[in-house]
Parts: C-alpha cells; structure tokens; sequence
C-alpha cells in the first residue's frame, strides 16, 4: 500500500521559515515523480516544486523559486521542502505527492490522480 506522511508545519511570522518533510512507504522512490502542493482558501490545488526523478529535473513555481528548495532523501525515501522568507501568501495546506500528471479542484480530491498525503498545514502572519 503507497502511503505518504507530511510533517513540519506551523505558524511562523513572515520572514521566517520551516522545513516540511513526507515520508514515504510502499512504492520505489526514485523511478517516482515528488512534487509539494499547496491548497490556499479558496484556491485550486497548486504546484510548488517538483523532483521530476525520471528526467533527474526540478521544477519550482515562480512565486516560491529563491525561496523554497526541494530535496530528498532516497535510501530513507524521503522529501523535504525547505521554505524561507516567507509571505502571508504562502499560507495554505502543503501537500507530498507521487506520480501525479493531473491535479484539478482540490489537493489529492477526485480531480486528481496520483498518490497523496493528508497535508500539513502551514500558517504565516503578518
């Protein structure tokens, strides 16, 4: 069974950062794609950052690139997203997926495919 845990969220002020972590289970790692998502209220699910393993490639979102950095861990099978100054706007339910091509309406809801997390959240006052 493919499982995938999320962890690291909080409340920061802006300008601070947090490290977020997935742990995964169930599936080989490195022949998968990761990605982080992020749900804001009343937004679609977004992608911020992605490890494309198949192509050895990363993606990131222009709003969080030189800011976010995505990295893993492939022997323990782990990602991680490292966020720094951060904004109000980054404010949202961060999301670990695997092999997802296709993610529409909510993070990890029936718009998506994929294998996904429950989310941690993460909140940034200003």
């Amino acid at each position: 069974e493919v499982q995938l845990g999320e962890s690291g969220g909080g409340s920061v002020q802006v300008g601070g950062s947090l490290s977020l972590a997935c742990t995964t289970s169930g599936f080989t790692f490195d022949e998968m794609n990761m990605g982080w998502y992020r749900q804001a209220p009343g937004n679609e699910c977004e992608l911020l950052s992605a490890v494309i393993n198949t192509l050895g490639t990363e993606y990131y979102k222009d709003s969080v690139k030189d800011r976010f950095t995505i990295s893993q861990d492939k022997a323990k099978k782990l990602l991680f997203l490292q966020m720094n100054n951060l904004k109000p706007e980054d404010t949202g339910r961060y999301f670990c997926a695997a092999d997802v091509d296709r993610c529409l309406g909510s993070c990890g809801g029936p718009g998506c495919n994929g294998y996904w997390g429950q989310g941690t959240q993460v909140t940034v006052a200003s």
